[in-house]
């Protein structure tokens, strides 16, 4: 069987991607006699004086050859004697920077053209950096219009150079540089006589037998895509295996739940197998009940967890600005639940690779930050496993893309390594009373986002004023779930001592999220935390409406995305 690689072409408008690719389906023959003839007769009247214009075989759309550029993401399935290929031929405008991004989210390797005369771009290296950040660890650098400077061998070393810095820049693997002529055919299916110095494969030859084989992600792991339950008698788990192998008799860990289960039955389509592996889609049987739905996960020797707190590098796609607080659904793997952007860290220089402080992002930029999810969620570094570690961001009202990503790292949910906003000798508490409560016009929703990480110890000054909220300048923080009590006097931290020290004072009380607290002695302090203790999820709420109040010191203030 022969091999397959899936591969993007990419470069800046006008560089010849799709004249590149319709060159290899015509001198390969890889075309219908009626595609031939349309070619030759389209070419009569377009732009060549008559001699064929090979973009013609990927750009279809009658739009497209108006505008003499690719719009969308054109996909060419070919084979050749020696391997069988998937070609996403994408935009080279930065207006089009997402549907480039799609191309590279399948691609195994990406070849990325240059102009000869213009050498490496903006653009050069903006496709570049997307390729790399999608997870494509080969690259083929293709120096087209090697024609148009009479096949100078100094201009390529020049270009050669240039791209060399790029590629110590963004630590690119696995990377071949190629001198190409896509309308004349120089170096594309056979090497050319015109560049004597050039000493590599043509570009065809170097795809049919470039090694894509990468490092294998550990262990065996399947994201629930659905549930089958023809009858009461069946129930199966469906998905595509992303990595590793599945045996009947196999024990496989469910996650997030966690619970251990046999693999009772395998079936591939309508067949029954004993075992299934990478690529395979199937559906498992196990041998009982378990706590699986769609955006669950099926394990065998991994390591995955289930958290709700990430660092992600991600492109931003959409229109509107990206700024920290904004709600949105996220998808990862098989599960899409509500996130929030709780902090753009930086954005990167397209040109220059330096991070630039940001508070905001707009369209096709690209930036580090940390993102909160509604709950927890089986998830991994992109590094690690790739269909856990991939993301997009949707716009909850449009529906549409807004960005894409991979995550980097992720956050520890131990509270032994958690940041905390109060310390003072042993005594640790994470107060969040300086979160903002905006209102977001466009989501018609309420989030939250909290505008600093600063620790604050005894003697220091709170900054008791924000957007949504207001403290006096007397107060004391009573936060139940750490049991420390924190005096404020005059702006500044009196003294913070474990809550069961605390005695009433006769100032207001607030409980760590920034609510007042309904208490005026000690005995209603006292009443207030023994029915804390007692507390149980159905009767939380029951407890904060007969002891807190929301608005006395908080507010939601109105808040626009645009």
């Amino acid at each position: 069987m022969k091999s397959l690689l899936k591969f993007i072409t990419c470069g800046s408008v006008d560089d010849g991607k799709s004249t590149l690719i319709g060159h290899i389906l015509y001198d390969s023959k890889l075309l219908y006699a009626d595609q031939e003839k349309a070619l030759e007769l389209d070419s009569k009247v377009g732009s060549r004086g008559g001699a064929i214009d090979y973009s013609l075989l990927l750009d279809g759309l009658m739009a497209e050859r108006e505008q003499g550029i690719t719009i969308d993401v054109a996909y060419r399935y070919f084979t050749t004697d020696n391997r069988s290929f998937i070609v996403a031929d994408t935009p080279g405008h930065e207006e089009y920077t997402r549907n480039m991004a799609v191309g590279a989210s399948f691609a195994e390797l990406a070849i990325i053209l240059l102009d000869a005369k213009q050498g490496v771009l903006v653009q050069t290296r903006r496709h570049a950096r997307i390729c790399s950040l999608m997870g494509v660890k080969h690259f083929v650098f293709a120096v087209n219009k090697i024609d148009l400077v009479e096949y100078n061998h100094e201009r390529f070393l020049e270009i050669e150079k240039e791209i060399n810095e790029l590629v110590n820049e963004l630590s690119l693997e696995n990377v071949h540089i190629i001198p190409v002529s896509a309308t004349e055919g120089d170096n594309v299916t056979k090497k050319s006589k015109n560049t004597p110095w050039y000493k590599g494969d043509s570009l065809l030859t170097y795809l049919e037998n470039v090694d894509i084989s990468s490092k294998s992600e550990e262990g065996f792991y399947m994201p629930v895509q659905r549930v089958c339950r023809p009858n009461h008698t069946f129930r199966g788990f469906q998905g595509e295996i992303e990595a590793g192998a599945i045996s009947v008799g196999d024990e496989i860990t469910t996650l997030p739940s966690n619970e251990k289960a046999i693999v009772k039955s395998i079936h591939i389509a309508d067949k029954e197998a004993q075992s299934a592996a990478i690529g395979h889609a199937v559906t498992i049987q196990l041998n009982k009940e378990v706590d699986v739905s769609r955006g669950c996960v099926l394990t065998k020797g991994t390591n995955i967890v289930t958290n709700k707190k990430f660092s992600a590098k991600i492109l931003w796609m959409d229109d509107s600005e990206l700024t920290a607080g904004t709600e949105y659904f996220v998808k990862i793997g098989t599960k899409m639940l509500t996130g929030v952007v709780t902090d753009v860290k930086y954005k990167i220089d397209v040109n220059t690779g330096k991070h630039l402080p940001a508070g905001y992002l707009t369209k096709n930029e690209i930036a580090a930050c940390d993102i909160l999810l509604s709950e927890n969620i089986v998830l991994d570094k992109f590094d690690s496993h790739k269909a856990l570690g991939e993301l997009i961001l949707i716009d909850r009202v449009s529906n549409m893309t807004s960005a894409c990503g991979v995550i980097e790292d992720i956050h520890n949910n131990d509270t032994k390594n958690e940041k905390f906003t109060f310390e003072y000798n042993d005594l640790k508490a994470r107060g969040d009373i300086f979160e903002e409560f905006y209102y977001d016009t466009e989501t018609l929703s309420i989030f939250k986002y909290k505008p600093e990480d600063q620790t604050y110890t005894v003697g220091d000054e709170l900054p008791i004023k924000g957007d949504s909220f207001e403290y006096p300048e007397n107060f004391d923080l009573l936060i139940l779930r750490d049991l420390v009590a924190i005096e404020v006097r005059n702006k500044k931290i009196a003294s913070i001592k474990a809550l069961e020290d605390y005695k009433y004072q006769e100032v207001p009380v607030i409980n760590g999220r920034g609510f007042e607290v309904k208490v005026n002695s000690q005995d209603e302090v006292t009443n207030f935390l023994n029915e804390n203790k007692e507390i149980n999820e159905k009767s939380q709420a029951d407890f904060l409406n007969k002891w807190v109040k929301f608005e006395t010191y908080r507010k939601v203030v109105f808040h626009s995305t645009n």
